[in-house]
């Protein structure tokens, strides 16, 4: 299948009035998109079948989780997959099925989207479906399409910039491979237009101006425009009404809580649509296969109580006789796989705005990154960082509590390599290996589509 789909599945069309109940999603009827979006109830449709492409296993539910989880150091594979592990040991070639199902998926996910953006503004307004409504709806579009090509610029460099709805093989684009800058620009475009459009409401489900703000924050982290990183961070941040730090640590996942003020957005799973994350977390007694654990160093982080404090609720060791001394991960423990994925807390903006903070060095800026780093340390019970006037200690100490908060989230990888530490913290000897192979699957039928230079 190439990097598009060419026939969109629908979610069938239903009226809800919550959130939860906008995402509660139905068996799918397939159905060409050149149909279905035609008023106010297909509209809302195609954006539920958007929210579905990002969970599904093979984007966020499972399948692109892994391949960030693997390449760095908190998360080791110990299931029968062993192929898996050449993520870890970073020698990865390109015919790892995992890596054409993600592809395909993202690409997917941003067909999904470009259908809502080409087609939803072009319906009249009517009675119950104004232009606010049609705008959200498009923000919508717009905010996943900037989340999908960010997670395959920093996956795999630049890639093909596809902007318009396919829905056949012959329609499909005939486009090179953007720059890696370009695919960036793609993003920031896409993400100011989502911030002009979204309501200034607060919904940790369904993207809104908050979130548009809040990836704007991570994306300047990641260009190292810092005056731009502290300013959108700090819209979440002094947003002390709607978001925050909820304490104890493990409240915004633990007792299947969801939708807390430390989310920020989220991704909503229930018994219809689980989230397959689960099962390869929980230890045997629960179900589950363990495939996916903590490795052993970020355990003994996690469980020290100078550096990991109440994250230690994070991991635990079995005792049982069939499954003794397994280390075991707790952020997706819910036997019926209805755990959210979390794809940004607050912490995040604290961490984000203290490193750029500590980037900048300006006058006064040490002190606030102190300020911000201790934050996310008081939460967690930690001893606070006493060198603000270290600007060296000080942003190890951030990197440092990037690892340990997010210990079991998708961040430590792409941390690693935004910052240029990753060959010496994972020892890789090759820098070629800092982006992963292109599927082969998709470079044999593409002649526009290049490898990764010394990949294959």
């Amino acid at each position: 299948m190439k990097i598009t789909t060419y026939f969109i599945l629908f979610l069938s069309s239903l009226t809800f009035t919550s959130c939860e109940s906008f995402l509660d999603v139905q068996p799918k009827d397939a159905v060409s998109d050149e149909v279905t979006i035609v008023d106010r109830t297909s509209a809302e449709t195609a954006v539920r079948g958007i929210y579905s492409a990002l969970r599904a296993d093979g984007y966020y539910g499972y399948s692109f989780q892994i391949l960030g989880f693997f390449s760095g150091d908190n998360i080791v594979y110990s299931g029968s997959q062993t192929v898996h592990q050449t993520l870890t040991n970073h020698s990865v070639r390109s015919d790892l099925a995992v890596l054409a199902t993600v592809w395909n998926q993202i690409y997917h996910t941003i067909n999904r989207a470009n259908h809502v953006i080409a087609k939803v503004p072009t319906l009249p307004v009517t009675t119950g479906f104004t232009e606010e409504n049609k705008n959200q709806l498009v923000g919508e579009a717009y905010f996943v399409r900037a989340l999908a090509y960010f997670d395959l610029a920093r996956t795999w460099g630049g890639v093909q910039l596809i902007l318009e709805p396919t829905s056949s093989a012959s329609s499909l684009p005939d486009l090179p491979r953007s720059t890696l800058q370009q695919t960036y620009e793609q993003v920031h475009l896409d993400l100011q237009r989502a911030e002009e459009l979204l309501p200034a409401t607060t919904n940790r489900i369904r993207a809104t101006r908050q979130s548009a703000r809040a990836l704007l924050a991570r994306y300047y982290l990641y260009q190292k425009n810092w005056d731009q990183a502290i300013r959108y961070a700090s819209y979440l941040i002094e947003d002390q009404t709607n978001y925050g730090l909820v304490t104890p640590y493990h409240s915004f996942y633990s007792n299947n809580a969801s939708n807390t003020r430390e989310s920020v957005f989220e991704l909503f799973y229930d018994v219809n649509n689980t989230n397959n994350q689960a099962g390869q977390w929980l230890a045997s007694a629960n179900g589950g296969t363990a495939w996916i654990r903590p490795s052993g160093t970020i355990f003994n982080l996690l469980t020290n109580p100078e550096i990991g404090g109440d994250r230690s609720s994070l991991v635990y060791r079995t005792a049982t006789a069939t499954e003794p001394n397994v280390l075991i991960g707790n952020l997706y423990y819910r036997v019926n796989r209805t755990d959210p994925a979390f794809l940004i807390r607050t912490a995040e903006l604290y961490l984000i705005r203290a490193e750029a903070l500590a980037e900048r060095n300006g006058a006064g800026d040490l002190l606030a990154a102190t300020t911000d780093l201790n934050a996310i340390r008081d939460r967690a019970n930690v001893p606070l960082f006493t060198e603000p006037s270290n600007r060296a200690a000080l942003i190890l100490a951030i990197e440092q509590e990037n690892r340990v908060e997010f210990a079991l989230e998708n961040h430590r990888w792409y941390d690693l390599i935004r910052t240029g530490r990753a060959q010496e913290v994972l020892n890789i000897s090759d820098v070629n290996r800092l982006l992963l192979p292109i599927p082969f699957s998709q470079v044999a039928i593409d002649p526009n589509l290049t490898q990764n230079p010394g990949l294959d």
